[in-house]
């Protein structure tokens, strides 16, 4: 049928009609919060994240009662990320699996005090003296070396009560390590949350800050991908899922829209993407400057739903969880 029979404007005639009919919708259960834990501070300290307007780091205590604030507006997950001491740093990143570290004392009050999704971030940059994701030697990082070291990292996570493990260090063969070692242990309903198409972004500036995780030397790009490739995800995504992952993430979300899709219609997995700091950072400047309305940041978070997103880590959560 054509004008004037159909008007596709009789859709759009006032809000009440435009929400009933709403294609995509975004709820709270479908944001993950990320929350910086730092060691070093006190309870009562936070410390603002220069490259991150409106974000902080948090002591232990203190990231609780913020989870704990989002958790009374609706929030139903949260992913934790750990900034240990800069004196236990070493090339092993050993403070990472310590059983009294900072991301493990976080999870157990977490549990402890809340009834929120606890995620726990599997990596070792912010732990090693050199910033790398996995062991190095002679400037070379070592996969095969590194598998152990993570499975470790994952079962002092999985004894603290995380109830999700996410490792984003971009080494072969790590589902398939991380899957084995929680079962032999008995964290046969721990699930992972893979990154599993992590590509080597310029988007990631404000985090590495943000948690002191820049590497010493060279670059990731050896084991993050190539921001060219795509066909190169569904592999990468198709090994995680014969490897052991629960569920598969798309890491940056806004640059990489097609590849939140692609997996989506080609897993029948959960599909994750983190929105990451450099397209927050980037969002909120445009706000402060005024080049953008606040509007911007729920567009973009449609946006990711839409091209196929079922779980979104967004710094944005904290923003938005009371309109929704």
């Amino acid at each position: 049928m054509n004008f004037p029979r159909t008007r596709m404007r009789r859709l759009r005639k006032s809000p009440e009609i435009r929400n009933i009919i709403q294609e995509t919708k975004l709820s709270k259960e479908d944001l993950i919060q990320p929350i910086f834990v730092k060691e070093e501070l006190k309870k009562g300290q936070k410390e603002p994240i220069k490259t991150m307007p409106d974000e902080y780091r948090y002591s232990i205590d203190d990231s609780v009662i913020f989870a704990k604030e989002l958790e009374k507006k609706g929030l139903k997950s949260t992913i934790i990320f750990g900034m240990p001491k800069g004196s236990k740093k070493d090339g092993i990143g050993s403070s990472a699996y310590d059983k009294e570290g900072v991301v493990q004392k976080t999870i157990k009050k977490l549990k402890k005090e809340t009834n929120l999704v606890v995620i726990s971030d599997v990596c070792l940059c912010q732990y090693t003296n050199h910033g790398h994701c996995g062991i190095v030697d002679e400037n070379k990082i070592l996969n095969d070396e590194t598998l152990n070291y993570l499975s470790k990292v994952a079962i002092s996570h999985a004894e603290a009560g995380a109830d999700i493990i996410a490792p984003s260090d971009m080494m072969d063969g790590r589902i398939l390590a991380i899957r084995e070692n929680l079962d032999k242990n008995g964290f046969e309903d721990v699930l992972i949350m893979s990154y599993s198409a992590k590509y080597a972004s310029s988007f990631y500036h404000p985090f590495r800050d943000a948690v002191s995780s820049s590497p010493s030397f060279g670059d990731r790009k050896t084991y993050q991908m190539d921001p060219s490739n795509a066909r190169e995800a569904i592999r990468e995504a198709e090994l995680d899922l014969f490897e052991g992952a629960d569920i598969l993430m798309v890491k940056p979300a806004l640059v990489y829209l097609d590849i939140i899709k692609s997996l989506k219609d080609n897993f029948n997995l959960p599909i994750a993407t983190y929105n990451v700091s450099g397209e927050y950072s980037m969002l909120k400047a445009g706000i402060e400057k005024g080049y953008l309305t606040e509007n911007a940041i729920m567009e973009t978070l449609i946006s990711i739903k839409r091209a196929g997103a079922d779980l979104i880590l967004s710094h944005f959560t904290k923003d938005i969880l009371e309109n929704l």
